[in-house]
Order: structure tokens, then sequence, then C-alpha cells
């Protein structure tokens, strides 16, 4: 009997090594996978999707309300023919909603179709949104001034005057060296662009409110973007 349950002590041991080396396999060369898509994920019964329906809504405030029923169909148009989505304006709730379809390909549309609403509703122009949609490594980044130094009254004032310039000079030249897109909005400021365009503009931003002169801001900021294009 002791012999047996040895021997059957040794062949379980033994299956264990063996799943260990097939999982190590697995690790080192994993499968090569497409990414996921709606149309993709069926359902056993029907054919039908077996996603959930996601929904989104983005809150718009008053000062907002102007923009976009100007600009209602441009920000219509993309999101139903490109992203699939199914879009309406909410009048009781003030919200515009978002939920998919069908026909939605992309499951990421969704997220996409979020922030190029609510970059449009953070100022944005709606041609410089769009590239949310159409490029992956773009994000938006929002902070307050009263992050980077606590100010209050004409001090508050003077740190957004000094990011804004003089008709909006330093913010232009800012956005055309880091190849980013700024918003002063009251005291937050929110700025589109990828991670290393956008680390440089707020580096620029954050002293700019700090009190160091522009010239030497201009200086530092176009140091780190020769340095990032010579990598490029």
């Amino acid at each position: 009997m002791a012999a047996v349950s040895e021997k059957e002590s040794v062949t379980a041991s033994g299956g264990k090594h063996e799943d260990i080396d097939e999982t190590e396999e697995a690790i080192l060369f994993p499968p090569i996978m497409k990414p996921l898509r709606l149309a993709d994920s069926d359902n056993s019964r029907g054919g039908r999707a077996s996603v959930k329906q996601e929904y989104r809504s983005i809150r718009v405030y008053e000062n907002r309300y102007a923009p976009v029923k100007k600009h209602w169909m441009k920000i219509c148009t993309p999101i139903v023919e490109h992203l699939f989505l199914e879009i309406r304006f909410n009048v009781k709730t003030h919200c515009i909603e978002l939920r998919t379809c069908k026909d939605t390909k992309d499951i990421n549309a969704i997220q996409k179709g979020e922030d190029f609403v609510q970059a449009i509703l953070y100022g944005f122009d709606v041609n410089d949104a769009l590239a949310l949609i159409r490029l992956d490594d773009l994000f938006v980044d929002t902070f307050e001034v009263k992050d980077v130094k606590t100010l209050t009254g004409n001090h508050l004032s003077r740190a957004i005057g000094r990011v804004a310039g003089k008709n909006g000079k330093i913010k232009y030249t800012i956005e055309n060296v880091t190849r980013t897109r700024i918003v002063v909005s009251g005291h937050k400021i929110h700025i589109m662009g990828n991670y290393q365009n956008i680390r440089t503009a707020r580096r620029a931003i954050c002293n700019l409110i700090l009190g160091k002169p522009p010239s030497k801001v201009y200086g530092n900021m176009r140091a780190v973007a020769s340095r990032l294009a010579e990598k490029l």
C-alpha cells in the first residue's frame, strides 16, 4: 500500500511539473489575440451581442448651451457615422446622453464619444476635439490654479493673466511649441495632447503661475521640445 501511494504521489507530482512547464511555455509564447469587438462577441442564442448596452451621460452647464446648440450637427455626425453610437440631448436633465447599439463595432467607442463631448464642453474647438476620436494616444488633462499655488483675489487673477498673456499671446506660444491645445476657463486649465506634450505644457504653465518670467519659461520649453523632437 505504501508503494502504491508512493507511486501515486510521484505521478501526481509529475503531473504538476508538466502543468508548470505548459504554463511557463504559455507565458513565454502568449497567443496573438485581435482586439475585441462587439460584433465578434455573439451570444449562443440568436447570434445577438452578449455585451451589455452601455450608457454615458454628460452634464451640460448653462454657459455651454449656446455652443452646443450651434455645433450640434458637428457633434452628432462623428459620433453616429464613425463611432456608430446613439446620441440625444435630454432637455429635462440638461445632459447629453450616449449609448451603444447593435451597429457599434468598437468596444471603446462609448469612451471615445464621452471624451469627445466632454472636450467640447470644456471649451475646445470641435475640429480639435475630433482628434480624440481619430487618434488613440490623446487625452485631456485638467487642473486648477490652486493646485499649483494657493492664491485668492487679485493674486489669482494675475496668475491667470500670466498664463493667458496679452490677447492670448503666451497661451498660443505654449500651444505651438508643445503641439497641444489649451483652454483657460476661470481658475481651471484644460490641456489636450499626448502624454509628453501635456507634461511639457503643464510644466510651463505651472512656472508661469509661480511667477517666473515668460522669457525664461520660453527658453526651458523650447529646450525640452527640441530634445523630444530629436528622440522622435
